[in-house]
C-alpha cells in the first residue's frame, strides 16, 4: 500500500482461506512476520539515532552535518525495505506455493504480525513497513485488507512512551519565571546562554503584548488569573531543523488553550538564545508547512507526538504531520486512506487543473479534495530540453533538499487505480493523448503508472489577474522573497514565470514547477555585453555567445514586469534580482560554506527586531 504500487480501490471477492488450512510444511508465518518486524525495528532505531545526533550537531553548530543527516535519513526506509525483501526471498521458499497456499500463508503472516505489535510503540509505522515489504513480494491482487493493512490493525489511541511524550509544568505553584527557566533547563542543551534572564523577560513581554493586541487572546496576561489547572505542557524532545531547535507546547488555563513554539538559535560564539515565541496556530502551522524540510525529533511513540500536534493544529491532517516529523512513508499511508475515504464520500469528477497548460505535465484535480495530480507527458516539446528520468531526478532533488518554505513537497505513487466514472471526458482525452504510456484503461478503472500528488495552490498568474493593488503589492513582495529564499538554499528556479508559482491559503508564494531547477552554483550569471554596432542591437539574434548554463538577469524584466502594478511592486522590493551581481554574491557565500538564515516566521517577530534593550520595568 505504501510502496510504489499502493493504490487499490476496493476489496474483490475471493475465497477466504483461513489459517486452519495452512500446511505445516510451508514457510512458518511467524518467522516471516518476525523477519519483517526486525527490518522495521532496525529502520526505526536508525531513524531515532539520527534524531538523537541532531542535538549534538546543534550544540556544536554543525549545520552542514544537520542538513546532510536530514537528507540521508530520507533514504533509510527504502533501504530497510529492500533488505527485508531480500531476506524473505532468500530464507523462505515462496515461489513454489500454489495460489491457495499463498493466500493462506499471507493471511497467517498478517495475523502473526498483529500479535507481535501488541506492546509495540510504533505499531502504525510497523504496519506501513509490512505493507511496503508485501507489495514488493505480492501481486496487486493481494493489496486488500485480508493480506495487508489497508486499514490499521492496531489502535494507537492513548499510546505514549515511557517517560511520557510531554512534560507538564505548573506556574501557579512554581512561579512563571521559574517555570520558564525550568523548561529550558530540562531540555539539557550543553551550550551557554547569551542571557537567559533577558530571554525570559522577552518571552513574558511577548506573551503580554500578544494578548493585548488580540493576537493570542487565550495567552496569559500580566498579571494573570490562574485557574486551578493552569499548566504549560511541552513535548519532551526538541524539534531540530537547519540552524534551529524548537520547543513545541501549549498553555492550558481553564478552558483556554494557547499553542506555543519557541525557536532557540545558536550564535557564532556557541551561545544560545530564544529568538521569539510563536503563540498562534497560523505561525506554528508555518513551521510544519509542506514546503519545509522535515524535522529531526526523537520520538519513541510517534503517534503521541502527532496527537499532541493535532491538538495545536486541528486543520492539518495527520498525514502531513507524520511527514513533517520525518515519517513520510507513514504520511503516504494516511494520505492514501484519507483519499480513498474521500472518494467514497464524494461524487465530483477529476478535471484538468486551472491555469496555463504546461509542456511537461498534465495536471488534474478533484475539486472537493485539496490536492493536484501531476503526470509526466510522453513527449516534451521544444523549447524544453528534458526527459522523464531527468524530471523525476529533479523531483527527487526537491525531496532531499532543504525547501526553506518555498518549494512544495510531493507524494510519489505508482500503479494508482482510480474509478473511470470519476474522470471528466476532456481530462481522460488529454491523458490518453499526452500521457498514453502512463495510462491503462479498463471498463471501470483508470490505472496511472506514475503520478506526483501535492497540495493545491492558486497559480500566481491567476491570483494576480484578480488581485487588488494591495494584494498585488503583497504577492510580488512574496514572489521575490520566495526567489531569494531559494537562492539562500542554493536553488535557481529556472523558469521564473508566475504560472510556476502558487499562493497558499496563508498567502505565501511557493514554487512548484521543478523541471528546470538547478543548483545556483551550477549557473553562470552574466551581464549582457554592449552591442558592437547598431545592426547587432536591432538583430533578432544575440550578438554574444550563450552557453547552456548562462543566465542574464537583465532579461527577467521584459518577461515579468509588463503590468505597471507588478513592475512598481517588484522594483520597490526586488530590483536587485535584475542584476547579475546579486546572484554572484549569493554564489560566493554558498561556495564559501555559508548557510544563510531563513526564518520560518516573519523577521518582525524576532525579539531582536521587536524589543529595544530591556527597560527596568521588565527586569
Amino acid at each position: 500500500m505504501n510502496d510504489a504500487r499502493d493504490f487499490g480501490l476496493a476489496e474483490t471477492a475471493s475465497p477466504a482461506y483461513g489459517i486452519e488450512r495452512f500446511d505445516r510444511s510451508m514457510p512458518q508465518p511467524g518467522k516471516i512476520a518476525r523477519a519483517i518486524l526486525e527490518g522495521f525495528n532496525r529502520h526505526y532505531q536508525l531513524f531515532r539515532y539520527v534524531a538523537q545526533q541532531a542535538k549534538a550537531r546543534f550544540e556544536n553548530g554543525d549545520w552542514h552535518g544537520m542538513r546532510a543527516a536530514a537528507r540521508e535519513r530520507i533514504a533509510f526506509y527504502d533501504q530497510r525495505v529492500a533488505e527485508a525483501v531480500e531476506r524473505i526471498e532468500r530464507d523462505f521458499d515462496l515461489a513454489s506455493l500454489t495460489e491457495e497456499e499463498r493466500d493462506a500463508l499471507w493471511q497467517a503472516v498478517k495475523q502473526s504480525y498483529i500479535a507481535l505489535l501488541a506492546e509495540h510503540r510504533q505499531p502504525e509505522c510497523a504496519e506501513t513497513f509490512f505493507n511496503s515489504v508485501c507489495t514488493k513480494l505480492l501481486h496487486r491482487d493481494y493489496f486488500r485488507n485480508r493480506f495487508i493493512f489497508v486499514r490499521p490493525g492496531v489502535a494507537t489511541d492513548y499510546m505514549d512512551s515511557d517517560p511520557p511524550s510531554y512534560r507538564s509544568y505548573y506556574p501557579a505553584t512554581q512561579g512563571l519565571r521559574r517555570t520558564i527557566k525550568q523548561i529550558l533547563i530540562d531540555f539539557g542543551l550543553a551550550c551557554p546562554w547569551v542571557d537567559v534572564e533577558r530571554d525570559i523577560r522577552r518571552v513574558l513581554r511577548a506573551v503580554c503584548e500578544a494578548h493585548r493586541k488580540g493576537e493570542a487572546p487565550n495567552a496569559l496576561t500580566r498579571p494573570f488569573h490562574a485557574e486551578p489547572d493552569l499548566q504549560i505542557q511541552v513535548l519532551s524532545n526538541l524539534f531540530f531543523r537547519n540552524k534551529g531547535a524548537y520547543i513545541i507546547g501549549r498553555i492550558i488555563n481553564g478552558t483556554r488553550v494557547t499553542p506555543l513554539a519557541v525557536p532557540i538559535l545558536r550564535n557564532e560564539r556557541g551561545q544560545i538564545y530564544i529568538d521569539t515565541i510563536l503563540l498562534s496556530s497560523q505561525w506554528i502551522a508555518t513551521l510544519f508547512s509542506f514546503t519545509r524540510a522535515y524535522f529531526l525529533v526523537d520520538m519513541e511513540a510517534p503517534s503521541a507526538y502527532v496527537a499532541f500536534l493535532r491538538d495545536l493544529l486541528p486543520h492539518k491532517p495527520a498525514s502531513e504531520l507524520y511527514t513533517m516529523v520525518g515519517l513520510q512513508k507513514q504520511g503516504k499511508t494516511l494520505f492514501y486512506r484519507d483519499f480513498l475515504y474521500h472518494l467514497r464520500h464524494s461524487t465530483d469528477r477529476f478535471v484538468i487543473a486551472p491555469g496555463i497548460r504546461g509542456l511537461v505535465m498534465t495536471v488534474f484535480t478533484l475539486p472537493s479534495f485539496p490536492y493536484v495530480f501531476k503526470v509526466i507527458k510522453d513527449v516534451i516539446p521544444y523549447p524544453k530540453e528534458t526527459d522523464r528520468e531527468q524530471i523525476k531526478s529533479k523531483y527527487q532533488l526537491v525531496k532531499m533538499h532543504d525547501r526553506v518554505g518555498r518549494m512544495a513537497d510531493t507524494w510519489e505513487y505508482s500503479q494508482v487505480v482510480l474509478p473511470r466514472a470519476r474522470f471528466a471526458p476532456e481530462l481522460l482525452r488529454e491523458l490518453l493523448t499526452d500521457c498514453a504510456s502512463q495510462i491503462e484503461l479498463s471498463d471501470d478503472t483508470v490505472l496511472i503508472k506514475h503520478v506526483y500528488i501535492e497540495r493545491r495552490m492558486t497559480p500566481l498568474n491567476i491570483y494576480l489577474s484578480h488581485a487588488s493593488d494591495v494584494e498585488v503589492d503583497h504577492a510580488i513582495r512574496e514572489y521575490g522573497n520566495a526567489i531569494k529564499d531559494l537562492i539562500a538554499a542554493n536553488i535557481f528556479p529556472g523558469d521564473m514565470l508566475y504560472k510556476n508559482f502558487g499562493v497558499t491559503r496563508l498567502n505565501r508564494v511557493v514554487f512548484y514547477d521543478y523541471d528546470e531547477i538547478e543548483y545556483l552554483t551550477d549557473c553562470n550569471f552574466r551581464r549582457i555585453p554592449p552591442p558592437p554596432n547598431e545592426e547587432a542591437e536591432l538583430s533578432g539574434e544575440p550578438w554574444y555567445r550563450v552557453e547552456k548554463n548562462d543566465v542574464f538577469p537583465e532579461q527577467f524584466a521584459p518577461f515579468l514586469l509588463g503590468d505597471p502594478r507588478i513592475r512598481a511592486a517588484f522594483l520597490k522590493y526586488h530590483a536587485d534580482l535584475l542584476t547579475p551581481e546579486y546572484w554572484q554574491r549569493a554564489q560566493q557565500r554558498i561556495r564559501a560554506g555559508h548557510l544563510e538564515d531563513v526564518f520560518p516566521y516573519p523577521r518582525e517577530l524576532r525579539f531582536v527586531q521587536r524589543f529595544e534593550p530591556d527597560s527596568a520595568r521588565w527586569r
